[in-house]
C-alpha cells in the first residue's frame, strides 16, 4: 500500500531527493572580493626606475609677522598680517589691513575688559570687547596689543 508522501527515491522521502519542510540547505553566502590581484612583475636586476614629476614648490605662505589673540568665554579678537579680526557670540567681523583706516584700544571703564574698535575705510566703527579672566592679563594683553598694531599700522 502506497502511503502519500512516502514514495521511493526522488519521492519526497526524508533523505531523497528535495529536503523535507524545515531542511533546507543554508542560503549562499555574501559573493567574494574577486578575482585575486595580478602577480608582481618579477624583480629585475639593474632595472631602471621610474622618473616621476618635479616637486613643485609650496603655495606661498601669508606675510609672517607678530598676532594677538585675546578671548573670553563669548568674544575674541585678533590681530595678524591679515588684518583685525572680532568674533562676538559666534558671529565674525573680518577686517583686512586694506579696509582699516585705524584701529583703537582702551581698557574699559571699570578695568574687566579690553575694548578694541575698528574704523572702516567707509567711516563705520566696529567694537569687540573681551573680558579679562584676571588683572595681569589685560594689562598684558594692552601690552601686545601696542606692540603688534605698531607693527602693522606704525605711526607717522
Amino acid at each position: 500500500m502506497h502511503q502519500p508522501g512516502y514514495g521511493g527515491p526522488g519521492q519526497g522521502q526524508p533523505g531523497y531527493g528535495q529536503p523535507g519542510y524545515g531542511h533546507q540547505p543554508p542560503p549562499a553566502g555574501p559573493p567574494g572580493f574577486g578575482p585575486p590581484p595580478p602577480a608582481y612583475a618579477p624583480h629585475v636586476p639593474n632595472a631602471p626606475h621610474p622618473s616621476y614629476p618635479a616637486r613643485t614648490p609650496p603655495a606661498p605662505q601669508a606675510p609672517f609677522g607678530p598676532d594677538f589673540l585675546a578671548a573670553d568665554r563669548h568674544n575674541s579678537v585678533v590681530v595678524d598680517a591679515q588684518g583685525v579680526f572680532f568674533e562676538m557670540r559666534g558671529l565674525t567681523a573680518e577686517f583686512p589691513w586694506h579696509v582699516v583706516r585705524s584701529a583703537h584700544y582702551r581698557p574699559s571703564p571699570d578695568g574687566k575688559a579690553l575694548m578694541v574698535a575698528v574704523v572702516h575705510v567707509d567711516g563705520r566703527v566696529f567694537e569687540c570687547v573681551v573680558l579679562a579672566k584676571r588683572g595681569g592679563s589685560l594689562q598684558e594683553w594692552l601690552g601686545q596689543l601696542a606692540a603688534v598694531l605698531g607693527h602693522y599700522r606704525p605711526m607717522g
